[in-house]
Parts: structure tokens; C-alpha cells; sequence
């Protein structure tokens, strides 16, 4: 596979992967066996979830699966706590949150693709999940308002983005106070160079991609986390593997919120601040519910 040699080339191909995945989940979903998983590999996709969790979602969320492992059994959600998935595709570690933090609790998912959130929505409402919400957006601008999260997660979709510095930054912008990052995610041996990595597997397939053990302490210590703990689970490759990260955003932070321009403040889906109280029409001849319409928003509440 040629790389694609832009950010925006990049993108673009990771959201056609990511649509045609959710595309065959809907489809074989109308079938009479129901859907297939869309991703067969021991050390990817739904196989790496508890059989009772696996059983206790919509179908479609778990074939939609595509991630490297399980975040929700490692982020030690509870009650109460609000959680952001970034990447949150068919919406299997949304909606687990979900049922981790309670009616009392909210679970946020975030993608950039159309055909995900639509599959995701649906997930959602085959599950009866009441205390979700899914928002359309990239991880290098996420559309909340800063120190609103108690926990993020994310499964196998950091090594996507070309901007981690941004990913890490945004994320701690959003946490609160003490707030938790606990991700799984394809990390590579520190004596791995770019290329070699690179030969391993693309972008799409989460190899390429994938920060080294070094790199990956080093952007979330410089966003401002502490307590960072990186620990490997399986081998997805030669010299890569998938990895559980932890860290956490200090309770007295010094650092400001604002490392990005808070995405809160800029247009989301024809309004600013969107899925905040604070939202309002970026053209001032519409609502707020006749601007997300008109865009296509994921969020139109």
C-alpha cells in the first residue's frame, strides 16, 4: 500500500476504511445470519471481550469492533463518572461504559465518521441507552468543553491520528482535575525505526502509525500528564504490541487547559460551543436544531 503523503490523504483513508467497515455491519445486520465481524484477527476485534460482555450488547456494536483490546476493563470506571471514547466507531466500548457509570454517569463517543455515528446511534437505541451520546468530530479538536471528563478512553485509534501531540493535549484539556487516560493501543519497541515500523503494516491497520514506548511517554508527559504506566498485553507484530496506557491529569494542575484552542469555542455541526449550554447558531437566521440538522450532526439534541 502507498502511503498517503498529507495529513488530509490520511485521514481521508482511515474514514473510507472506517465507513466500508460500518457499511458491511449494517448490511449483514438485514441478512438472516446477522452481521459478520469485520475484523477476524485474534489480536484485533471483539474476541478480545469478555463473553458476557459481548453478549450483553447489539450485535452490530460488537462485529463493528476493530480495536487491539479492551479499555473499558482496565479504566476502573465508576458510578457517577462521566467517560469519553475517542474513536468510538459501532459504539462497543461506549455503550459498556455506559453500564459501568450508571444512569448517574454519561459515556461520550467520538468519531469522524458519518457511517459510524449512524451505526453507533442505532446500537444505542437497540440497547436501551439512555445516559450516551455520540458527537462528530476529530481526537486533535474535540468538540467539549475543557475539565468536563473524568475518564477517557480509546481503542486502537491514537496510532491513527498524524498529530498526536494534539490528541494528547486536547485530552487533557477535557479531563477534569485528577481526571484518568486509560487507552489500549499498538505501541512499538523503542529500537524500531519510523521505517521499520512502517514495514510492519499501514496506517489503517493501527502498525505504522504507532508511537514507540519512548515516544508515547514523552508527547503524554509533555501535555502534563503524570503517573504514566505502559504496559504490553500481545504481540500484533514483530517488535509491536498492544499496550494498556494509564496516566493521569494532576489534581492541582499548573498547566492551562488551553495547550489547543478549545474546539468548545469553534463551529461544530453549524453552531459554537456545540453540546454545551452555551451553544448557539453560527448563522443567527437559524436555531440551534435547524443548524445541527442542516449540517448532519451527530448530536442533534
Amino acid at each position: 500500500m502507498n502511503e498517503p503523503n498529507t495529513t488530509t490523504d490520511l485521514r481521508e483513508t482511515v474514514r473510507r476504511r472506517y465507513a466500508a467497515a460500518a457499511v458491511k455491519v449494517a448490511e449483514g445486520s438485514s441478512t438472516c445470519c446477522g452481521p459478520e465481524p469485520v475484523e477476524d484477527d485474534d489480536n484485533f476485534g471483539s474476541t478480545l471481550y469478555a463473553a458476557d460482555d459481548r453478549a450483553a450488547l447489539p450485535a452490530e456494536a460488537v462485529a463493528a469492533s476493530l480495536g487491539c483490546g479492551n479499555p473499558t476493563a482496565v479504566a476502573d470506571l465508576r458510578a457517577g463518572e462521566v467517560v469519553l471514547d475517542l474513536g468510538s466507531g459501532g459504539g462497543i466500548d461506549v455503550l459498556l461504559s455506559a453500564r459501568r457509570v450508571g444512569p448517574t454517569g454519561k459515556a461520550y463517543g467520538l468519531d469522524m465518521t458519518d457511517e459510524m455515528l449512524a451505526l453507533a446511534l442505532a446500537n444505542a437505541a437497540k440497547a436501551g441507552a439512555t445516559n450516551v451520546e455520540f458527537l462528530k468530530g476529530t481526537i486533535e479538536a474535540i468538540p467539549l468543553p475543557a475539565s468536563t471528563v473524568d475518564v477517557v478512553i480509546s481503542n486502537c485509534v491514537i496510532n491513527l491520528s498524524t498529530d498526536k501531540a494534539a490528541v494528547f493535549a486536547e485530552t487533557y484539556r477535557v479531563l477534569k482535575p485528577g481526571g484518568r487516560f486509560g487507552v489500549s493501543d499498538v505501541v512499538a519497541d523503542d529500537t524500531l525505526t519510523t521505517d521499520e515500523r512502517a514495514e510492519r503494516g499501514d496506517y489503517v491497520g493501527c502498525i505504522a502509525g504507532a508511537l514507540s514506548f519512548a515516544e508515547y511517554r514523552a508527547g503524554l508527559e509533555a501535555a502534563g500528564f503524570t503517573d504514566i504506566d505502559i504496559t504490553p498485553t500481545h504481540a500484533v507484530a514483530d517488535g509491536m504490541h498492544s499496550a494498556i496506557v494509564r496516566a493521569a491529569k494532576p489534581t492541582t494542575a499548573t498547566r492551562t487547559d488551553t495547550l489547543t484552542t478549545p474546539a468548545a469555542d469553534d463551529a461544530c455541526c453549524g453552531v459554537t460551543a456545540c453540546c454545551t449550554p452555551a451553544e448557539q447558531a453560527t448563522d443567527p437566521a437559524t436555531t440551534v436544531s435547524e443548524a445541527k440538522s442542516t449540517a448532519g450532526c451527530a448530536c442533534q439534541s
